[in-house]
Formats: C-alpha cells, structure tokens, sequence
C-alpha cells in the first residue's frame, strides 16, 4: 500500500511538473509574442510619422519597412487631403497613429474591419474622417497581454489620447466619459459632437456582448 501511495504521488507529482512547464511555456511565448506586436507596431508609427514630415517638407524618401505604393483616388485622404502615397501596415491601408501615453499605447490605425485585420492593428471603424469634425469610432481588440486596447480598461477621465492623420495634423482628445454598454448598441457611434471633434474608442471585455466605450473631445 506504501508502494501504491508513492507512485501516486509520483505521479502526480510529475503531472503537476509538466503543467507548470507547459503554462509557464505558453506564458513566456505570449510575453514574448506581445512584446514583438508592441515593438513592430511602435516602429510603424514611427516610420509613418517620419514619411509624413518627409513629403510635407519636401525631402527625399527615407527607407522605410513600411510597404509604399501609389495612392489612387479610392484612398483614405483624411481631414486634410493627405499623403500623396498610400502607407501600409501588414498589408492594410495605415489612415494614422494613436498614441496613449497613459497605457503606453502607439498603434498604427488601419481602414480594413475585417476580423483579420482586428487582429493585426487598430481599425478605423466609423466617422467623417480622423480628425475632421464629428465623431470617428477606433476599435481594437482586448487582448490579455495589453497589446492593441488589452489596457483600455485602465484609463481615467482626463487621461490623453493623441490622433495623427495621413495630413500630418495630430490632435489632442481628452478623455470624458467611459461606460459599458452591449455589442448591439451603436449609439455611440452615430451620436452628435455639436460641430466638435471627438473620438470613440471601443473594445470588448471579458464578456463578449459588452464593449467598453471611451469617449474623447479635442482640448
């Protein structure tokens, strides 16, 4: 009976080993996956950044990791007319950078909703035009790790979030009111600024019928 009770122990002992191992394993492979995500979307907004100074001064072209191709009359121009080339990120149309410091956030925006898409980079989901007037709705998933909107849920009212669009132009939003609401309501997209620019940004929680809503007016 001894015997008995030491091999079960043994076992399970070696089968407590191998979880922990295989849990540590798939932990260290999303840090390490979340950190790659942050790191190549942090140098996009970059590079993004340094191709829009770029052409509003007249410089060279700078070598970019960023795929360039010639814009055509179908492309996003935002609120100012725009780039004259057409950036994109991963293959997806790049329409501007948000950058959160409160979070650490710095993503580029892309203009594809498909589920694809949404999980490769922020999308541009709704509205007149980044930075133009009225409200424009910018959606990320909420992953564990806090890639793409993962740390929305830590922001405050009166936290920043800063919006730069393919003219150059970058805004300033001020955070104002954050709620939960369920997946079908969309309210919060077609709502009213009053002649203001605002933003809405949107991701789900841990239950996946409700989304958690920010709102941001420009300072």
């Amino acid at each position: 009976m001894v015997g008995n009770g030491k091999k079960i122990f043994t076992i399970f002992l070696v089968l407590v080993i191998i979880i922990i191992i295989v849990l540590g394993g798939y932990l260290l492979y999303k840090y390490i996956s979340d950190e790659m995500i942050k790191k190549e979307a942090e140098e996009a907004v970059d590079e993004f950044k340094n191709i829009i100074v770029a052409e509003i001064n007249d410089e060279p072209d700078q070598p970019s990791v960023l795929e360039q191709e010639d814009e055509d009359e179908n492309s996003y121009s935002g609120s100012r007319g725009g780039s004259s080339r057409r950036v994109t990120y991963k293959s997806y149309n790049v329409v501007g950078v948000i950058e959160i410091p409160a979070t650490g956030v710095r993503y580029p925006i892309v203009d594809d909703t498909s589920p694809y898409a949404m999980e490769n980079a922020i999308v541009f989901l709704y509205g007149p035009g980044l930075n133009s007037i009225g409200n424009n709705v910018i959606v990320g998933h909420n992953y564990r790790g806090g890639s793409f909107f993962g740390s929305n849920k830590y922001l405050n009212e009166g936290d920043n979030i800063y919006i730069t669009d393919i003219s150059g132009m970058q805004v300033e939003y001020e955070i104002y009111s954050i709620y939960e609401t369920w997946d079908d309501d969309f309210s919060y997209a077609t709502r009213n600024t009053n002649g203001k620019r605002e933003i809405s940004l949107s991701t789900c929680t841990n239950n996946p019928e409700i989304r958690l809503i920010i709102w941001a007016v420009e300072t």
